[in-house]
């Protein structure tokens, strides 16, 4: 119904910058939250940063707060996550989701049983 494809990862330097990108197709309309998680190696999947459909209500883990922004264009059907200043234990692997149902404009979920579908996800590498 949704897909979703994440690009922009690779390998960085500590306290550099990356831009994740998550364009959706398929059936968008009745699509609100937006999300970004990521999962390290033996670590479980966290919630790193979401957003509502208007893209004014967002929210961020306390681990990437002041550092990651995520916005979204509805008019291009994707949604973004800039990270700035990335530490090594950003390390992993960086999955987009969305919420298929409407809840309002500015809904948002953190819990990722909220979601419906998932991106297969794009390798993100800090080195020190």
């Amino acid at each position: 119904q949704v897909q979703l494809v994440e690009s922009g990862g690779g390998l960085v330097q500590a306290g550099g910058s990356l831009r994740l990108s998550c364009a959706a197709s398929g059936r968008t309309f009745s699509t609100s939250a937006m999300g970004w998680f990521r999962q390290a190696p033996g670590k479980e999947r966290d919630i790193v940063a979401a957003t509502s459909r208007s893209g004014l209500t967002t929210y961020y883990a306390d681990f990437v707060k002041g550092r990651f922004t995520i916005s979204r264009d509805n008019a291009k059907n994707t949604v973004y996550l800039q990270m700035n200043s990335l530490k090594p234990e950003d390390t992993a692997v960086y999955y987009c989701a969305v919420v298929a149902k409407w809840y309002g404009s500015s809904y948002y979920a953190t819990d990722s049983r909220e979601y419906d579908y998932w991106g297969q996800g794009t390798q993100v590498t800090v080195s020190s």
